[in-house]
């Protein structure tokens, strides 16, 4: 198995898959813990079906290149279902089922009236759990990549402290002269931008679990925000390359993977929580 391993590593597109899925997991933790505290955590499932919507749309339409299309979207959607906070958290859960049932249901009908291939249900259910598409990133998606995962984790570590104080206390960091609708905003930016990115490795339908799971496992376990902030980013980073090395040697479907793998992480650390006797 090393060997095989080892060969397959050789390969510069398992390199490319490898440096992709290690950013999107980090940066899908850093989001993830903000979006659990807020109460935002199926913001992400939500998200992801805008996206798939727009896909669609950008199908019809004959974008050469749809991921500025997908993104411009995507963002205007989350900045629209961000921007009143956590105050409004009822309202908020119902805009985020209406607006991930609603672009669901408008992509899945624009891939059948204007279908791009004759493969439609080979289409939709790459598109929702994810393919090994993964594998065939072109230079030009793994240069975005890595510009937009630095620009992401270089401006939460420079907004950390006003990230903190929006998350725990909205009304109190505005009070204290902090701007937290532009903190609102930021937040909904990578959000969208983290979702859009994690489309090829997880799917629609898969893209919570890298967002979700290793925040909540490391809450298991730690108290403070920066323990949990840099556990979470840890258990991503693992699980992802756990995930994406046993999809490239088993052959499994790789976003179905890795969430297995944040499962797994998930029960071990509940465990942990339990014997430390954290409640």
């Amino acid at each position: 198995m090393a060997e095989k391993l080892s060969m397959y590593l050789a390969f510069p597109f398992v390199q490319n898959t490898l440096i992709v899925g290690v950013l999107i997991a980090l940066c899908s933790s850093l989001l993830g813990v903000v979006l659990v505290l807020r109460r935002f955590s199926f913001i992400g499932d939500g998200l992801s079906h805008v996206a798939f919507g727009a896909m669609a749309a950008a199908a019809v339409i004959g974008f050469s290149d749809d991921m500025p299309f997908i993104l411009a979207v995507t963002i205007i959607c989350a900045v629209i279902l961000l921007k009143s906070g956590r105050n409004s958290a009822v309202k908020g859960d119902a805009a985020v089922a209406m607006l991930s049932v609603s672009s669901l249901a408008v992509g899945y009908l624009l891939m059948n009236v204007f279908p791009s291939s004759s493969n439609i249900s080979g289409d939709v259910c790459t598109t929702l759990f994810g393919s090994t598409s993964i594998l065939t990133l072109s230079e030009n998606d793994v240069r975005l990549c890595v510009i937009l995962s630095a620009v992401t984790v270089i401006l939460f570590v420079y907004f950390y402290n006003r990230i903190f104080a929006v998350t725990f206390d909205e009304e109190f960091s505005t009070a204290c002269g902090t701007n937290a609708k532009l903190c609102n905003v930021f937040t909904a930016v990578i959000t969208a931008v983290v979702i859009v990115l994690s489309m090829k490795l997880a799917g629609a339908l898969l893209i919570s679990a890298l967002v979700v799971f290793p925040a909540l496992s490391a809450m298991r376990v730690f108290r403070s925000f920066m323990a949990v902030t840099i556990s979470s980013a840890i258990i991503s980073v693992s699980c992802a390359l756990a995930g994406m090395l046993v999809s490239i040697l088993a052959g499994t479907p790789v976003g179905s993977t890795i969430a297995a793998a944040d499962m797994i992480m998930f029960a071990v650390f509940f465990v942990m929580g339990k014997i430390l006797g954290r409640r």
